[in-house]
């Protein structure tokens, strides 16, 4: 793999990752169980404000312009950071953005986090995938 030194991953907490170009947020039933309790909401509820539909599979919305629904614009923290998902746990160490060194540093440009701060080994890299 091109990441056989390892990167370097630091989040600063500028939720850039949070807003910017519109995706998908998809997320397991047991994600979608722990983000229901979190807002004390039945499922059902749950589904009907916070869900939308990407490629047939469920995915949390978001606001005009790619923003997660859970973002807080004023402060930059998700607000059900404890809950959020697994993909946004994994950021940047997403399939994607692994695939080669271009890809990485693409997102590079828009994460200031990245190739900053902890040393992620290969082995530990490779966990996360």
């Amino acid at each position: 793999m091109w990441w056989d030194e390892g990167l370097r991953f630091a989040c600063i907490g500028c939720g850039r990752c949070c807003r910017g170009e519109p995706g998908a947020i998809f997320f397991t039933p047991d994600e979608e169980q722990a983000l229901s309790r979190r807002l004390g909401l039945e499922t059902g509820e749950f589904r009907n404000r916070y869900v939308t539909y990407r490629w047939e599979a469920p995915s949390l919305k978001e606001k005009r312009g790619g923003e997660c629904i859970f973002h807080d614009e004023k402060t930059n923290l998700c607000l059900v950071y404890e809950d959020r998902p697994m993909q946004c746990r994994l950021f940047p160490f997403w399939p994607s953005l692994l695939e080669s060194r271009e890809a990485w540093d693409r997102a590079a440009l828009s994460c200031p986090g990245m190739n900053e701060g902890e040393y992620y080994a290969p082995e530990r890299i490779a966990a996360l995938l």
